[in-house]
């Protein structure tokens, strides 16, 4: 079984910064694409940032030029570096994995979206 485990979610001040991880963990066999989604109640989870497994990267608009996404492939671990927090990035982030994984019991390997449990930013004014 896949996990994916978020860590690094907490409360800062407007202009502050915080780093998030989320490491994957479980019979991997390859992972592709790796994100973070974030998700206000009430409204649809929207994409923050993604990065392939060769590095390309992918940024809202709205954090363009303050959010930082990484991968560290040794580790299976993806982060998400935020610089100049607003209170509009108040949310619950959310990490998100495509793994090809091992099913022991029929010897092959099945590919599918891995979410994480989710971790809670608020940023005050």
């Amino acid at each position: 079984q896949v996990q994916l485990v978020e860590t690094g979610g907490g409360l800062v001040q407007a202009g502050g910064s915080l780093r998030l991880s989320c490491a994957a963990s479980g019979n991997i066999f390859s992972i592709d694409a790796m994100g973070w989604y974030r998700q206000i109640p009430g409204k649809q989870r929207e994409l923050v940032a993604a990065i392939t497994s060769d590095g390309n990267t992918h940024y809202a608009d709205s954090v363009k030029g303050r959010f930082t996404i990484s991968r560290d492939n040794a580790k299976n671990t993806v982060y998400l570096q935020m610089s100049s927090l607003k209170p509009e990035d108040t949310a619950v982030y959310y990490c998100n994995s495509d793994i090809r994984s091992w099913d022991i019991s029929l010897g092959i390997t099945k590919a599918r979206t891995y979410w994480g449990q989710g971790t809670q930013v608020t940023v005050s004014s």
